[in-house]
């Protein structure tokens, strides 16, 4: 044990986000330093998952009064008061933030926030970057990610005010005419509908021949297509400079061609906020992709040094993290007793349109690994809802152990997704046969959940 002094704690805790949430009243006896060098609160919070979903829902009202007339309902789409939404998004999630930085200094006696960039100088030795160097007995990182710049001519030459990542872009001043945006994943998938639907008009300059590559193929193909119909979908097409025209950004992409726009999004992916936190000098170890290695109990290659959420995995999810500090909470409360992680069955979802979800294997990974399958499919336009809807587009499919029923993995595209996807999630995570779990209880007719009773349902019944 290291001798107690004013700059040694019991407990130190490298990020705001989820790892905030382990220094609950159980640690009430516990001196414990909180570490944040950004906005407190982390990634989610402050420019993640909340404000964009708070972006995307008025993007759905948007795109909604575009689509009436095909039922006999004349709406449409008036205009878009940018400033009220980006305030009212940002009115709620800054005293949010504020709030919990105050409750750390002044509510809760035992813990100490350092705002400063924090790295390790030593074994569980860390500089607070505050001029403090404290020493800890358990030190969890929680640090999340970052968006990436890829390497384009010129990008780094333009104002700021035209040049963002998913950090900035919730912030404009006002809702731009043409946004380009550089990639092709759940990012870039969101900001596209959320822009798309207010009025803006959108160009995608993806590298590969299809958005949303990480997705089952079916699935990325029908939301390719959907995107096309919507926006200037560039695919194996890359931006090779950027310049100022004539006020406005102009890119020059890889097919010789050339856009004009007002705002350019960088959506290229994330990185682990790992590589500048000294790890060497503490003995923490990361992998091929900067990621902090850890075991089964989120215990990283320092004796004492915990890791936790994008930091330690690959998911880059805030429902993993949430999971991950819960189960590292505990294992500091009962060494005696460690729990481990669970990362299985993990579900995902792009909150774009149409809304996409997943779990477990996709249909190429099965085949990739040679695992024995058989496959159902439903469409939405199928079932009384999706009937009333007059979806035609829309669809879900499952995977699942032919011998055993037991389900592998799962797909939806479409409206409520996210939500219709949860049965099977459930189903999953407790071991139920894909048959028994449908059959097992009442579905509500004629509500839309019946897409995920009959694509179960469509499964071939091993019994």
């Amino acid at each position: 044990m290291t001798p107690r002094t004013d700059t040694h704690y019991d407990l130190a805790i490298i990020g705001s986000g989820s790892g905030n949430s382990i220094a609950d009243e159980r640690f009430g006896d516990q001196r414990v330093a909180l570490l944040e060098k950004g906005v407190f609160g982390g990634t989610c919070l402050n420019v993640g998952c909340i404000p964009t979903k708070m972006f995307v829902y008025p993007a759905d009202l948007a795109l909604g009064a575009e689509h009436g007339d095909r039922l006999g309902v004349e709406t449409r789409l008036e205009r878009v008061r940018w400033p009220e939404i980006r305030d009212r998004v940002f009115g709620r999630i800054d005293p949010i933030s504020a709030g919990g930085r105050h409750w750390r200094i002044e509510g809760t006696p035992n813990v100490t926030l350092y705002e400063g960039h924090a790295r390790f100088v030593g074994e569980r030795t860390v500089d607070t970057g505050t001029g403090t160097t404290i020493t800890a007995d358990q030190v969890v990182i929680a640090t999340g990610s970052r968006a990436t710049m890829p390497p384009v001519v010129g990008l780094d030459t333009l104002p700021e005010s035209r040049v963002h990542t998913s950090d900035t872009i919730m912030r404009l001043d006002s809702l731009p005419d043409r946004v380009l945006i550089i990639g092709g994943g759940f990012v870039a998938a969101e900001f596209a509908h959320v822009f798309g639907s207010f009025g803006a008009g959108v160009t995608i300059a993806n590298r590969s021949g299809a958005l949303l590559r990480a997705e089952d193929d079916d699935i990325s193909a029908a939301f390719t297509a959907a995107a096309q119909s919507r926006w200037d979908v560039r695919l194996d097409t890359h931006v090779s400079r950027l310049e100022e025209h004539s006020g406005a950004i102009r890119a020059h992409l890889s097919d010789t061609s050339t856009v004009d726009v007002d705002v350019v999004l960088v959506a290229t992916g994330r990185v682990p906020n790992a590589d500048d936190l000294g790890l060497e000098h503490a003995g923490i170890r990361i992998d091929a992709t900067g990621t902090i290695l850890v075991d089964e109990h989120q215990r990283t290659t320092a004796d004492g040094v915990w890791a936790l959420g994008d930091v330690a995995n690959s998911f880059q999810l805030k429902h993993v993290a949430n999971h991950e500090a819960r189960v590292v909470q505990h294992n500091l409360l009962h060494p005696d007793h460690l729990e481990s992680t669970r990362h299985t069955a993990v579900p995902s979802a792009v909150f774009s349109s149409p809304q996409v979800a997943s779990v477990g294997l996709t249909e190429r990974e099965a085949l990739a690994q040679g695992v024995r399958h058989v496959v159902s499919r439903q469409q939405y336009g199928d079932t009384a809802y999706g009937w009333a809807m007059e979806d035609t587009a829309s669809f879900a499919k499952v995977l699942a152990d032919p011998d055993t029923g037991l389900i592998l993995g799962a797909h939806f595209l479409g409206p409520q997704a996210s939500n219709l996807i949860q049965p099977i999630i459930a189903a999953m995570s407790f071991g139920q046969p894909a048959h028994e779990f449908a059959r097992g209880q009442y579905w509500i007719h004629p509500a839309l959940a019946e897409v995920t009773e009959n694509l179960l349902l469509g499964l071939p019944d091993p019994r």
